[in-house]
């Protein structure tokens, strides 16, 4: 009796103080003045003279074009912000104070500065260190600062998860930018240096799309949702006013073009990227049927129904596979509803290929441990199961490197094709987290070229490793097959280059009831 004496004594102290801490720092009012929407294209911006005769040629497709390699897609985000004349529309999961970080939230001051209208929403989450900073931006005449499922008590941040978890664990996943109406990028890029990274050191091997035509036009409409949803709140409703934060920028930006890294991306500025290739019309674009797929916002709130979510379109939308399904993600967690999915598949003729890290190269071990519970499941099952390694050996030669390249590195990219028609990029996570608490975004693209060089990133070697059951004795369990460049292969019996903690600490995780937020 004593100690259930205690145990209510102790549950009430904890019960009184997550009220208290509720009432003390509760969600600021929902503003009451109409939320701005997004501009459409025109003909007067440079961007528009530029691009809509093309889309007039082409009506009703959009021109797109993959961002593998780091630089592109950096110099793709700074010459659409150099290039905007009228709007700026940004929503993203992370945003680092890093080189990169840096870099892009001084070409947006820059662009306010010009006179564009700028938006930028932010995920609360992946923002720290910011709070100046985006004062700051948010007090410039013309920009817009919203803040996704804001933490009301900013210091410690972390803290609020202890009163306010179920709304707090709860993210904003999407990744946009959108310039004038006529031009996006999305797909699975956040900000910071380790999602541009290229050549020596860590870096995530990650794509995102540029188009250009009527997707940045839904994706405008879909940002609209989110900008007015019961979850963005503007930034003077959750941050302390600006004291210095513009100041800071200024100098932080200097000292990010001064760095060696940033003396290298300016050097890939003026090297031909993607984009100044796009508008010198050199043809670069294929026009296709791109379309845009979203979860309903009301999901940070734990409020949106299941057949408005990404998850529950997605299979309507691509059509089952006949021949072929294409998977890489890099938090891959498939549950029994996904592992039923491919097991059946195969079971009917469907060749199922799937990448996702390895133990050695994954920078979130306990989404690791969600992933070997059904890892040996999807190998006997036939499926082709391949994890990437964290010191590929590249064979330039013969692998496409819009997937894969680098050092030291770890797969970001979420991207899957199917029967080599269809491909699907974005930001979702084959996981229980993508599927049920973040919301989400992607596009799925009819496009042969982009879905064949999908799979082929696969057959590179040097890049992964081939996860089969041993063929000497398949009731042994999982083998690991390194296939190198030059033709031999090295086995390993257990997961490559780790260490018996290591392996112990995903198997204690993967036993543990704590998928759901995986």
């Amino acid at each position: 009796m004593r100690f259930l004496r205690i145990l209510l004594v102790v549950l009430t102290g904890l019960a009184v103080t997550i009220l208290v801490l509720r009432l003390l720092f509760p969600l600021p009012p929902r503003p009451s003045d109409p939320a701005t929407t997004a501009l459409p294209a025109r003909t007067e911006t440079r961007l528009g003279a530029a691009l809509m005769p093309p889309m007039a040629v082409h009506e009703g497709r959009d021109g797109i074009v993959p961002l593998a390699d780091g630089r592109d897609a950096l110099a793709a985000r700074i010459l659409l912000l150099r290039a905007a004349e009228e709007s700026v529309d940004l929503q993203y999961y992370i945003w680092q104070t890093d080189t990169t970080g840096w870099i892009l939230l001084d070409e947006v001051r820059a662009a306010a500065e010009r006179g564009v209208r700028v938006r930028l929403l932010l995920d609360d989450n992946g923002i720290p260190g910011l709070d100046p900073v985006l004062a700051g931006l948010d007090a410039l005449p013309g920009v817009e600062v919203r803040i996704f499922n804001p933490f009301t008590l900013r210091q410690p941040k972390a803290l609020s998860y202890a009163f306010d978890f179920f709304r707090l664990n709860r993210r904003m996943h999407n990744k946009s930018m959108t310039v004038d109406g006529i031009a996006t990028i999305l797909g699975g890029r956040n900000i910071g240096d380790i999602y541009f990274a290229y050549g020596e050191g860590a870096a995530y091997f990650d794509l995102d799309v540029l188009a250009i035509g009527p997707l940045a036009a839904d994706v405008g409409a879909d940002f609209d949702r989110y900008w007015s949803s019961d979850s963005a709140y503007p930034a003077g409703d959750i941050l302390a006013p600006d004291t210095g934060g513009l100041a800071q920028l200024a100098t932080e930006a200097s000292a990010a073009w001064d760095s060696a890294r940033g003396s290298v991306y300016a050097e890939a500025l003026a090297d031909a990227p993607v984009l100044a290739r796009v508008l010198a019309g050199e043809g670069l674009l294929e026009w296709t049927s791109v379309r845009l797929v979203s979860d309903d916002p009301a999901k940070g709130l734990g409020r949106a129904a299941d057949e408005t979510l990404l998850v529950s379109r997605l299979p309507e939308l691509l059509g089952r596979p006949a021949r072929k399904l294409v998977l890489v993600s890099a938090y891959l967690v498939p549950g029994e509803a996904g592992t039923g999915l491919i097991e059946g598949l195969h079971a009917s003729g469907v060749e199922a290929r799937v990448l996702t890290n390895s133990l050695e190269a994954t920078d979130v071990p306990v989404v690791h441990a969600g992933w070997i519970r059904y890892r040996e499941r999807l190998g006997r099952a036939g499926a082709e199961v391949r994890e990437l390694r964290a010191r590929p050996e590249i064979d330039r030669e013969g692998t496409p490197g819009w997937i894969l390249g680098g050092s030291q590195s770890s797969l970001h990219a979420k991207t899957f094709a199917v029967d080599d028609e269809r491909i699907f990029i974005g930001s979702f996570n084959f996981d229980p987290r993508s599927a049920r608490l973040n919301t989400e975004m992607g596009v799925l693209v009819d496009s042969a070229a982009l879905a064949i060089a999908l799979s082929r990133a696969l057959d590179g070697t040097g890049t992964t490793y081939r996860v089969m059951l041993d063929p000497d004795d398949p009731d042994r369990g999982l083998v690991w097959i390194m296939d190198k460049p030059d033709g031999t292969q090295v086995r390993y019996d257990h997961e490559p280059n780790s260490t018996s903690f290591q392996r112990g600490f995903v198997r204690l995780m993967s036993l543990l009831p704590v998928e759901w937020m995986l």
